[in-house]
């Protein structure tokens, strides 16, 4: 949610601009699983002063298939006072023939504005290219001046999957007398390697022929598979503001100091609000009180202005307006604890749905969105300030088991955020279900969510009644569902718990096998379709932890007795358990299912054992219990 200046790797010579790129020339082993290869991706980032570095850039990326031209994306990000120059694009067909040329004046120049963006500094140069015939090749080159030295891209070969490299280098003359730390991050499972060499102010570092990752089942983000190569300088600047960045204490005085404190403003509206709410009880009852009323005023929209689009808006602009993005919408209720004599901190945190942490030893500026922490006598609560339905002291999937940067007035602590257990995030689901004799069922269903999948189910809060019943009915669509409604939705925010009930007729559940009927055991579950895979070539990660735990009643026919029901069955393994139980009660089945499936990040070579488990779990799911007619 805060900008980051992202620029593609680069290196301008002129002796590519000579050059053809036949896509016979393309090594076999790259194409394969490619819908896109990058043929040259060579930077050369040339820091001048603490306010000067200027980025060169060529780029040959050769598009395969239509699945691959986001990839060839001729686009240049810049901020206002950025200085851009020798625009060059080239597109050449598949024996390498030159098509057509483009320069600067080709380019459309645009707010970058995309959804939820209300306010922004930052602009981007974007050429219409609509390829004609794949594959084809792009060569892209430009040069950019900035002013900004404190966002020194990392060297990574690419971020997506289904794109190959055959050469990359990355080369940064440093004539500013400032020291520039690196790291290298090898990558863990030895899918490539970067090459390194350093002579005085240049470093350099490349690579070459590194294969696509293919887009598979359950595959870890490429940036946990890839290699990379840190940056940061020692000291920088950003929109004239000039700190260092030698450790965390030092770069946290700095942002405190510069990017926090001067908007750290409270007014008399701000002070009187605050009294009117007459806070009592504890600290934990009286951050809650603060937290709802601060949902209950404002909305998220994405501002990126105020140094560098970092620094938040100021409180009474959020407390006028209603609206802010996670900079201004926490620094608004940081103010209102303020004001209420209880200490928070503003936390930056990489938020995504498989975790990214901050290293502890390699300080640099990073992340991309902003909650708090309120420390108490009980522990620590986390408040997530961008949603009007989020619960109190509840962080998503997208912020839990990772680290935030904690910004304090003598420096930034490295700090976790919680990590949920599958316990926590659990469904709990009771259905009452009535068989009837033309195979159609009749249910009614409590069902209660909390942790990563309250997050899942939070999407039905802010839906119509409709929309709600038209939702689940495509969300449960293994049955056939004749009518559903869901009713009695709970959004329990002072608990994190969504709760609702379902009243639903579907047909066609049982199957008639001459007198008797056949159904399956659990009516609602999910039906993936697991695959096996023998060339699996990377690990899986399963990114969250889950605990489901139902209970089903099924009701049969009054002239039908239960003639066949499956034996209990508990399945282990260590991605988790499964157990399923049957009770029979005169006309009445009872059938209890818990399955709890454990998070983490495991070798390729078990692949296959974690699919040979849950497809175990799919056919249990499916066990048939037959009713014979009297």
């Amino acid at each position: 949610m805060m900008k980051i200046l992202t620029v593609g790797a680069v290196c301008i010579a002129s002796l590519y601009y000579a050059q053809s790129y036949p896509v016979s020339a393309i090594p076999e082993n790259l194409k394969k699983d490619a819908n896109a290869v990058i043929r040259k991706d060579f930077t050369t980032i040339q820091i001048n002063k603490i306010d000067e570095v200027k980025y060169q850039i060529n780029t040959v990326t050769t598009v395969l298939n239509k699945d691959g031209d986001s990839q060839a994306h001729a686009y240049i990000p810049y901020d206002k006072g950025d200085h851009i120059s020798d625009v060059k694009v080239t597109v050449y067909d598949e024996s390498g023939k030159k098509i057509k040329s483009y320069s600067k004046s080709d380019f459309g120049d645009f707010a970058n504005n995309s959804q939820g963006v209300f306010y922004s500094d930052s602009r981007y140069l974007s050429l219409a290219y609509t390829p004609t015939q794949y594959p084809y090749t792009l060569e892209f080159s430009y040069q950019i001046t900035n002013e900004n030295t404190i966002f020194i891209p990392d060297f990574v070969p690419f971020s997506g999957t289904n794109v190959a490299l055959e050469e990359s280098q990355f080369k940064i003359l440093n004539n500013s007398g400032i020291e520039l730390r690196t790291k290298t991050y090898p990558s863990k499972y030895n899918y490539t390697t970067v090459a390194e060499s350093s002579n005085g102010v240049e470093k350099v570092y490349s690579y070459k022929n590194v294969p696509a990752i293919e887009d598979a089942s359950l595959l870890p983000s490429p940036l946990k598979i890839l290699p990379k190569v840190s940056f940061s300088l020692a000291r920088f600047n950003l929109e004239g503001k000039q700190g260092s960045i030698t450790s965390w204490k030092d770069f946290g005085s700095w942002y405190y100091n510069s990017i926090l404190q001067p908007v750290s403003v409270s007014t008399p509206s701000i002070k009187a609000d605050v009294a009117a709410l007459n806070l009592q009880g504890s600290t934990e009852e009286r951050v809650r009180k603060l937290y709802q009323y601060m949902q209950g005023k404002t909305r998220y929209i994405f501002v990126a202005l105020g140094i560098g689009g970092w620094q938040p808006m100021m409180p009474d602009e959020v407390q006028k307006k209603g609206y802010g993005d996670c900079k201004g919408l926490s620094n608004y209720m940081k103010t209102l604890l303020d004001e209420a004599g209880i200490p928070s901190y503003y936390c930056t945190i990489n938020s995504g749905s498989s975790p990214v942490s901050f290293d502890k030893d390699f300080p640099k500026m990073g992340g991309n969105h902003v909650i708090l922490m309120v420390p108490t006598e009980k522990g620590n609560i986390w408040l997530e300030n961008t949603s009007q339905q989020i619960a109190f002291n509840h962080l998503s999937y997208s912020t839990t088991d990772r680290n935030v940067l904690l910004v304090k007035k003598d420096g930034i602590e490295v700090m976790d955020t919680p990590s949920y257990s599958a316990e926590q995030n659990k469904e709990k689901q009771i259905l009452k279900i009535k068989l009837n004799e033309d195979n159609s069922i009749a249910g009614k269903g409590e069902f209660a969510f909390t942790g990563s999948q309250y997050d899942y189910n939070l999407r039905f809060a802010t839906l119509s009644p409709k929309e709600k019943n038209e939702s689940v009915k495509s969300l449960l669509n293994i049955l056939h569902f004749e009518n559903i409604e869901m009713k009695d939705f709970i959004n329990d925010r002072d608990n994190a718990v969504i709760k609702y009930n379902l009243d639903f007729k579907a047909n066609n559940y049982s199957k008639n096998a001459g007198s008797s009927m056949v159904f399956r055991a659990v009516p609602i579950f999910s039906d993936n379709n697991y695959k096996a895979d023998d060339k699996r070539e990377l690990p899986f990660e399963i990114m969250q932890s889950f605990e489901d735990e139902y209970k089903i009643t099924f009701e049969i026919p009054k002239n039908y007795k239960i003639d066949e029901v499956p034996e209990d069955v508990k399945l282990p393994s260590e991605f988790g358990t499964y157990q399923l139980n049957f009770i029979k009660n005169g006309q009445e089945l009872t059938v209890t299912r818990t399955i709890h499936v454990n998070k983490g990040t495991y070798p390729k070579e078990k692949y296959n054992d974690y699919i040979k488990f849950r497809k175990k779990t799919v056919n249990m799911d499916n066990s048939k219990i037959l009713i014979t007619k009297i």
